[in-house]
């Protein structure tokens, strides 16, 4: 006979006794708590631990229980008592929480960038989602071989007619759902792509830069593996800063900036030879973006 206790815990348990053992299963409570927690901190970048406490009637420990959780899987991380998305100059902020920035830049970013692939063309695609804006526009330029070792890509672009694609494998992160390290980086030096097409974490000193060796590294290698280079950067990135350098801007074929980038970087970057593309944010993107917001979408 199987009797079951529910126990009206703060920590949503539900506790089922068959006279041998005691099988303590998570109710749907704690992990709806834990999407509104990560929701709550992706939209205001950064809470403190104890307002979220506060905020969903939960223990400290609790909280803190719920924010391991979410940082395990990628989502945020702890820092100094707050729960934060935002990147650091050590830490990258989470695929999920940059794919919900700049999203009318990141659309002009990649419709720019399309103007550069030609049908038949291999192309190296890099972890960030700025890149990834380009999934539903690739299929307009098939066939295509697509590279990447970004799983988020991967499941987008696999069985999409006239797309050849190669996944890259290695060890995998899932902060930015993509493989790098040395498996992923010999399987890139092995081979030649027509294009590869990036965004960067920071620029400083017209240099980009990132958080971590292993996606420099990464990075690195397909840039290295193609015969021209595309990087792309909203205006935010000039803002930023990251530990690591990668490449100076000057030695990418393109750069394709949004039109809210300053002019004196613009002018700056042209000043050095460097061949800069302004994508249009285009007015609807903007009216639709502020409609969303007074509505609290």
């Amino acid at each position: 006979m199987i009797e079951r206790v529910d126990v009206p815990s703060g920590e949503g348990f539900d506790t089922v006794n068959d006279g041998n053992r005691v099988e303590a299963r998570r109710l749907p409570r704690r992990r709806e708590r834990q999407e509104a927690i990560a929701m709550a901190v992706m939209a205001e970048g950064a809470v403190r631990i104890e307002q979220l406490g506060e905020r969903y009637n939960i223990s400290l420990m609790t909280v803190h229980r719920d924010l391991d959780e979410l940082e395990s899987r990628g989502l945020l991380r702890k820092s100094r008592g707050v729960a934060t998305a935002l990147s650091s100059t050590l830490v990258e902020s989470s695929d999920v929480y940059r794919a919900s920035q700049q999203l009318s830049e990141k659309k002009a970013l990649a419709e720019a960038a399309m103007q550069f692939i030609e049908p038949g063309q291999s192309v190296f695609l890099d972890d960030s989602t700025t890149v990834l804006a380009m999934s539903n526009l690739l299929p307009s330029k098939v066939p295509l071989t697509i590279i990447t070792n970004v799983l988020t890509l991967m499941n987008q672009l696999h069985g999409v007619r006239g797309i050849t694609l190669i996944g890259l494998g290695g060890n995998y992160y899932k902060w930015c759902s993509a493989f790098m390290g040395r498996i992923t980086n010999e399987a890139i030096g092995k081979m030649r792509g027509d294009l590869f097409i990036m965004s960067t974490a920071a620029i400083t000193d017209d240099t980009c830069f990132h958080q971590t060796l292993e996606t420099v590294d990464t990075k690195r290698a397909m840039f290295d593996s193609s015969a021209k280079r595309i990087l792309l950067v909203d205006h935010t990135k000039f803002e930023k800063r990251a530990l690591h350098a990668l490449l100076q801007l000057t030695a990418y074929d393109v750069v394709i900036v949004d039109s809210k980038t300053q002019e004196q970087d613009i002018r700056r970057m042209r000043s050095q030879g460097i061949h800069v593309v302004v994508a249009p944010i285009a007015t609807h993107h903007r009216e639709v973006h502020r409609e969303l917001k007074q509505k609290g979408v």
